[in-house]
């Protein structure tokens, strides 16, 4: 079984204080709260889909967490949402935006929109974007369900890509949820499941507690896939008011009581580190 890494998408959010930050704490110091004091070793970073990422918040991001601290980025919407610029440009951009958080950072997360299908020229603009992220680990996130089937995952492990395992409002034309592995990075990814996903603001869309039985079935899934990758990430990403953070102390005190690798609390570098 490989190494496992429970955290949320993303963790600098006003609602989040009161509810798992404290009363006052400042912006610059919820990285660190986040690792140190709730445990976490993992994040995914969410504003780099709304932003290009910047080196000087990357480097930021390196300085406030310990050496054994691991971050996925998501994709500038650039790559994935607003295609036709110049690829090789945005993506130079990207890169070098990246580049401060150097072996710390273990992949890179593309996730595509509901108009995204399976064309060819979709499947070789995939091509393409692992060929220029070829010094990457890349993970790949789909809304459509036509990219469901083996078929597809096969495409997904012969480009090396990882497949994002969604789960998500069990509604019509999104993708079920199917645990399966691409490439040697395992990767789940949790949205709530607000059945007025496609009426809601983004802002209130994630808005979903996962209760303990449903956090429960996600258990087996989890440690099949970790078994055979060589790292598996799981990101809550219903980060509405921190149920994010909540459902993912609710898996990790699930998975202390199975055999698993995940990795749970600060590391001896963080606690060496922070104190």
């Amino acid at each position: 079984m490989g190494e496992m890494f429970v955290g949320t998408s993303g963790f600098s959010f006003d609602d989040w204080i009161g509810e798992v930050y404290p009363p006052g704490i400042k912006k610059q110091d919820m990285l660190r709260y986040y690792e140190v004091n709730l445990g976490f070793t993992a994040l995914e970073v969410n504003y780099t889909y709304y932003a290009m990422p910047s080196a000087r918040t990357m480097e930021s991001f390196s300085k406030r967490t310990s050496k054994g601290f691991s971050f996925v980025v998501k994709a500038y919407k650039g790559l994935t949402h607003e295609k036709g610029r110049d690829l090789k440009a945005q993506c130079r951009l990207f890169q070098q935006g990246v580049a401060p958080l150097d072996g710390n950072l273990k992949a890179v997360l593309f996730q595509f929109p509901y108009s995204f299908v399976p064309s060819d020229e979709n499947i070789d603009y995939l091509k393409e974007l692992r060929e220029r992220f070829a010094d990457y680990e890349s993970v790949v996130e789909f809304r459509n369900v036509q990219w469901s089937g083996e078929e597809r995952l096969d495409m997904l492990r012969s480009l090396s890509l990882g497949y994002c395992i969604v789960d998500e409002p069990k509604l019509k034309g999104l993708l079920p949820f199917t645990p399966a592995l691409t490439s040697s990075t395992g990767y789940f990814r949790f949205h709530g499941r607000n059945r007025a996903w496609f009426r809601e603001p983004v802002d209130v869309r994630y808005d979903y507690l996962y209760s303990e039985k449903e956090v429960e079935q996600f258990v087996a899934p989890i440690q099949n896939v970790s078994r055979q990758a060589k790292t598996t990430f799981v990101f809550f990403n219903n980060c509405h008011a921190g149920k994010a953070v909540k459902n993912a102390m609710m898996l990790i005190e699930m998975l202390k009581r199975q055999p698993s690798a995940v990795s749970t609390q600060p590391s001896a570098e963080a606690k060496k580190s922070f104190g």
